[in-house]
């Protein structure tokens, strides 16, 4: 077995908490942040809102603030020592920045049309560059860390910070780098909620990921990061990538979930660990009928239907752009803690799926995660994680 890369800190935030405690206890007693969403939509939405004001960045940053920024600017304050401590012993050149978003600052962009609307003029602190564009809140977190090596942002919907796993992975496996800080955020706004409710795959209610009954996604927002280092203490260790585009339709899966089968296989191949040796999945899960179906489908196929299965966009919503990388902690944290979560609101599960999804928190030592990200245009990705001892 492929020994794998140490991953030495994380931090995260969304509608479960805005501390990274927070959020774990929150999933780990089953407890759901969605809740009735406060932006002025015309119709019934249900959202994974981050509860209580977020601060504003630093008189310095000011040009640079807006809600995804802030975001950033809170998960990166529980990583400090950590980052710090890389710089130190890689130095600042050889740890490089890998972030996945979705909306980046439309939201910024959105409240500023509204004023145009209103006054005929942008506001004077709108600026499309700092606020809007997907670098900008790269630029706000190499500012803060003093990072100074390789920095992307990577775009790919829903699948952009699993992504970021696998170009930290090259990154690091062709030396142009000793440390990786990954991640992804990403801040609700009103383009996305309208979207998918145009695609009629947004639920008014609670998500319910491979129940029966299912209706549709939920639409959260949030931060995660993780800190990979070449070596170092692990709290758990990535050990393969699977990444796959099957292009089957832009917003439809594939039905027989081939891309994402191929994605899972890519990563166990690279693990060198076989299907029987996976104690767990995160599913991408969103609870639409096409994408449950669909990676259920992958999962029998490759897995069979005894593997425990879980999806946690029951508890914060789809976070788009920061889904695969807050999926990725909470894989850390069962291979941690010894327990997988439950998956909320799948209580009847779907007999058509065919696999074990759990209503309830299953006690169990896990030595081998893997957690799915999929996105539109069949873009898939499969982050295998494996505990540190």
């Amino acid at each position: 077995m492929f020994s794998g890369t140490p991953i030495t800190a994380y931090a995260l935030c969304n509608a479960l908490g805005v501390a990274t405690a927070d959020v774990l206890r929150a999933l780990e007693a089953g407890k759901s942040g969605l809740k009735t969403c406060s932006l002025d939509l015309p119709f019934a939405a249900t959202t994974g809102e981050l509860v209580g004001p977020l601060d504003s960045l630093p008189a310095a940053f000011a040009a640079f603030d807006n809600r995804q920024t802030r975001i950033a600017w809170r998960v990166l304050g529980e990583l400090v020592t950590p980052i710090a401590r890389a710089r130190q012993r890689w130095g600042a050149e050889r740890v490089a920045i890998v972030i996945g978003t979705s909306t980046s600052g439309i939201e910024s962009t959105e409240r500023a049309f509204g004023e145009f609307k209103r006054v005929g003029q942008l506001p004077a602190g709108y600026d499309w560059d700092r606020q809007h564009a997907p670098h900008a809140v790269l630029d706000v977190i190499r500012a803060r860390t003093g990072l100074a090596g390789p920095a992307f942002v990577i775009s790919t919907a829903c699948s952009s910070s699993g992504k970021v796993f696998g170009t930290a992975r090259r990154l690091l496996r062709a030396n142009l780098c000793d440390a990786v800080l990954v991640g992804g955020v990403d801040s609700l706004c009103q383009t996305t909620l309208r979207g998918f409710h145009s695609l009629e795959v947004l639920s008014p209610r609670a998500c319910r990921p491979f129940a029966q009954d299912r209706a549709g996604l939920n639409i959260g927002e949030g931060g995660a990061l993780l800190l990979l280092e070449r070596e170092g203490e692990a709290l758990a260790r990535l050990l393969g990538v699977g990444e796959t585009s099957d292009g089957h339709h832009m917003t439809a899966p594939r039905p027989d979930g081939a891309g994402a089968r191929a994605a899972m296989e890519q990563a166990l191949a690279q693990a060198q660990l076989a299907p029987a040796q996976i104690d767990h999945i995160n599913a991408h899960g969103t609870a639409t009928l096409l994408n449950d179906a669909a990676e259920a489908s992958a999962i029998r196929a490759l897995f069979g239907g005894d593997v425990p299965v879980a999806s946690t966009k029951g508890y914060t919503g789809h976070l788009l752009g920061a889904a695969g990388a807050t999926e990725a902690i909470f894989a850390v944290a069962a291979l941690e803690r010894g327990w997988i979560p439950a998956s909320i609101g799948c209580d009847p599960v779907d007999p058509a799926l065919k696999i074990r999804v759990n209503p309830q928190r299953l006690a169990r030592r896990c030595r081998h995660v893997l957690s799915n990200s999929f996105a539109f245009g069949g873009s898939n990705v499969s982050v295998l994680f494996g505990a540190n001892a």
